[in-house]
């Protein structure tokens, strides 16, 4: 019998749709440290279909492809949507995506919550942020934490 929910995959998959796959691909496993699975070819060169592992995440990727409605952030003005991944130092992943062409849009600082963490747009016009778990912190502690960041506590 079939499994519905397969033995290899999570339960939620970002699919990200890129102009440039072959090139996203090539980011990802240098900057994240992400394994190719499998790909699948499209005409003219293109990527119709990819997925990577990144830890024990999935990624599936493929190109733009507007006459299936499937366009890349920068098509659409941007994305609000950001990928969280934690790495095991995200001062060097961070530093990895800036050389490799990425823009920074929070630099990497230990926050409040517990995480070492800064947040960097790729060249694909996909949004990540990069943590490293430094500190264990309870919820109640988090909350006091939070309060005094923003000026209400």
């Amino acid at each position: 019998m079939v499994k519905a929910i397969p033995d290899d995959y999570p339960r939620l998959t970002p699919y990200l749709i890129v102009e440039g796959a072959s090139d996203a691909i090539d980011f990802y496993s240098s900057v994240l440290g992400a394994e190719e699975r499998f790909r699948l070819p499209a005409p003219g060169g293109r990527v119709g279909h990819a997925e990577l592992q990144i830890g024990d995440s999935v990624i599936m990727l493929a190109d733009q492809s507007p006459e299936m409605d499937a366009r890349d952030p920068n098509s659409v003005g941007g994305t609000p949507v950001s990928l969280h991944v934690y790495v095991e130092d995200s001062d060097a992943v961070f530093e990895r995506a800036i050389q490799a062409g990425a823009r920074k849009l929070r630099p990497v600082e230990d926050r409040f919550y517990g995480d070492r963490s800064g947040a960097f747009e790729d060249p694909f016009g996909h949004r990540w942020d990069v943590s490293t778990r430094v500190e264990d912190v309870p919820p109640e502690e988090m909350s006091k934490r939070m309060a005094g960041a923003s000026g209400t506590g």
